[in-house]
């Protein structure tokens, strides 16, 4: 826990410096939109003023230590300039579970296909079957995943009409009210169609190949030789001895795809005009919104660290193997 907590500072300190070094700051890319409309540079500037309630002259260290102790004392990650009088936590609160929705759904999708696909490649090996999809699987893993949902777009929603690329904009119908209700949730998943199939075509190839060299793995293992030695069924030993250790390492690798899969949401959901959070942190970066390009970084980082915690500690609940070595 101690180790996470350094993470999440230490990133916290790159984060605020680098997102500095980008050329420009708020005032100025307000400043050059003004000047291009032909409005004279000092009305730009008692404009901007008059908009952008922040004081960038401050020391940058002073900004360090005062951007410090609003989060580690108040849990306050400061107001968004571009969006005056906003707190950044009420952006995260607002976009972010979007964001979640879609990483969620299509991270269960992928892992589940893949582990099954994974497992049947394992004892298909050397047959058709495996050589078709482990060709499959190596391009989808190695393909970028914003060049799928360009070409999903194309074929998709251009060329053979299958989809209304307008009508799936946004996060939800503006007339479907929010709430738990299953109108709510299918409509929410209507519009979360194109980023779902992205992300689960883009990410069940690496999870079919992990679980393939995970299966071949333990079924060389001697426990697996006992069980077929004792003479138990074929489905007993695939399920309770092979799928189920087979499965173990994965656990690991799924945390750190959560946060991955997030980080990475900025250009999909670019892509798709999805409303979540990475819209707003390209939105962030575009007109140098420090605050709410740090706060976002921040909650993808500490997502990130807790989930690979809680990795951690379920994979020694589930391996007995762990908490005796650790012992």
């Amino acid at each position: 826990m101690l180790k996470s907590l350094a993470v999440i500072f230490v990133v916290t300190t790159l984060t605020f410096f680098l997102v500095r070094l980008m050329p420009g700051n708020p005032l100025d890319i307000y400043i050059n939109s003004l000047l291009v409309q032909g409005i004279p540079l000092a009305d730009a500037q008692e404009q901007a003023a008059s908009i952008y309630r922040v004081d960038l002259s401050k020391p940058v260290l002073q900004q360090y230590v005062e951007y410090l102790a609003g989060i580690f004392l108040h849990g306050d990650f400061g107001m968004s300039i571009t969006a005056m009088g906003t707190p950044v936590s009420k952006l995260v609160l607002k976009f972010l579970p979007w964001t979640l929705f879609v990483v969620l759904v299509s991270l269960i999708i992928s892992f589940s296909i893949g582990l099954l696909l994974g497992m049947l490649m394992a004892y298909r090996r050397e047959t058709w079957f495996d050589h078709i999809l482990s060709a499959f699987a190596s391009i989808m893993s190695s393909v970028p995943n914003y060049l799928v949902g360009m070409l999903i777009v194309v074929y998709f929603c251009v060329r053979w009409k299958l989809l209304d690329f307008s009508d799936l904009r946004g996060s939800h119908s503006p007339d479907v009210p929010v709430g738990f209700t299953l109108r709510f949730f299918l409509d929410a998943l209507y519009h979360a169609t194109l980023p779902i199939l992205t992300y689960v075509v883009t990410t069940i190839g690496h999870w079919m190949l992990v679980m393939k060299s995970s299966t071949l793995a333990t079924m060389g293992e001697d426990y697996v030789t006992v069980a077929r030695a004792r003479g138990l069924r074929d489905g007993r030993i695939t399920l309770a001895y092979v799928g189920r250790n087979a499965v173990l390492p994965l656990f690991t690798q799924l945390a750190l795809s959560i946060g991955s899969v997030v980080g990475g949401s900025i250009l999909i959901e670019t892509i798709f005009t999805y409303q979540g959070i990475g819209q707003q942190l390209n939105l962030a970066m575009i007109s140098r919104d420090y605050p709410v390009m740090q706060g976002v970084f921040i909650i993808i980082t500490a997502s990130v660290v807790t989930a690979n915690l809680l990795a951690d500690l379920l994979y020694s609940r589930l391996d007995p193997r762990i908490r005796v070595q650790g012992r």
